[in-house]
C-alpha cells in the first residue's frame, strides 16, 4: 500500500472512530464488554475493555475487520474528567487478527501462561485538567495499558490487587496508573491464576516475558 493510500485509509478511520469510540466507552463503562447488537462484529469486533473504577481510567482494545487482510487494531484510553469518560489517547496497528481459540500453554501459537502484547500510555489528562499548574512533570500520573494474550490454563488474573477476569478466546487489554517516571509509568505486577487458586506464572514491571517462560527456558538450557 502506497503512503498516500495509507493516509487516506488512516483518515477514514479515524473519522469512523470519532463517531463509535464515544459509544463504545459508555458500554464498556456501564454494561461491562460485550459486542453491541447494533455493531456488525465482521466490521468493528470489540475485543476487550478493562475500568479501573478507583483510578477513573480505563481502556478499550477493538479490531477494525478481524480476519481479514485490512485488520487493524485500535486501543484507547479514557479517564473520568470530573463526571465525563473521556478519551484521551491510543494507538493503532496492523497485526489485527484474532486467534480461532484459546490455546494451552506451549502450543505453537501461545508459548508462555500470560504473552506480553502492544501497550500505550501518557499522562493523565485529568490530572491536568485539575492541576492547571503541576510543580513539575513528575508529579502527573502515568496511565498506561497492554495487550494481553493469556492461556487456557488462566482463570483469572491479579494485577496489583485488583482481579480481572479473562474473556473466552484469551486476549484482553489492562489498564493501570502509577507515578511517572519522566518518560513513562511503571506497569504493576500481573499475575496468572488457576481455577484452583494457585499462581501460575507472573510478569513483573519490568519483565518481557512471564516467569513460566524463564522457567522452560533455563530447563531448555540446562539440558
Amino acid at each position: 500500500m502506497s503512503i498516500r493510500a495509507e493516509l487516506r485509509r488512516m483518515r477514514r478511520m479515524d473519522r469512523w472512530m470519532q463517531i463509535i469510540l464515544p459509544r463504545m466507552i459508555r458500554r464498556v463503562v456501564d454494561n461491562g464488554v460485550s459486542q453491541p447488537g447494533w455493531l456488525p462484529g465482521r466490521w468493528l469486533t470489540l475485543v476487550s475493555g478493562d475500568i479501573d473504577r478507583d483510578a477513573g481510567i480505563g481502556a478499550v482494545w477493538l479490531v477494525w475487520r478481524p480476519r481479514s487482510s485490512k485488520a487493524v487494531t485500535h486501543t484507547a484510553l479514557i479517564e473520568r474528567c470530573g463526571e465525563k469518560w473521556q478519551y484521551t489517547g491510543g494507538g493503532s496497528g496492523s497485526d489485527g487478527d484474532l486467534p480461532a481459540e484459546r490455546l494451552a500453554a506451549g502450543q505453537p501459537g501461545q508459548v508462555g501462561i500470560i504473552e506480553l502484547g502492544g501497550g500505550s500510555g501518557g499522562l493523565s489528562h485529568a490530572y491536568r485538567l485539575q492541576h492547571r499548574h503541576p510543580d513539575f512533570i513528575g508529579t502527573i500520573p502515568w496511565v498506561g495499558s497492554n495487550e494481553l494474550q493469556v492461556a487456557a490454563e488462566v482463570d483469572h488474573l491479579l494485577l496489583g490487587d485488583r482481579r480481572i477476569e479473562v474473556p473466552a478466546h484469551g486476549r484482553l487489554i489492562v489498564v493501570w496508573k502509577s507515578p511517572s517516571t519522566g518518560r513513562v509509568g511503571i506497569r504493576p505486577s500481573i499475575v496468572a491464576v488457576g481455577r484452583d487458586g494457585s499462581e501460575l506464572s507472573r510478569i513483573g514491571p519490568h519483565d518481557s516475558m512471564d516467569s513460566y517462560t524463564w522457567a522452560r527456558l533455563s530447563g531448555e538450557a540446562e539440558q
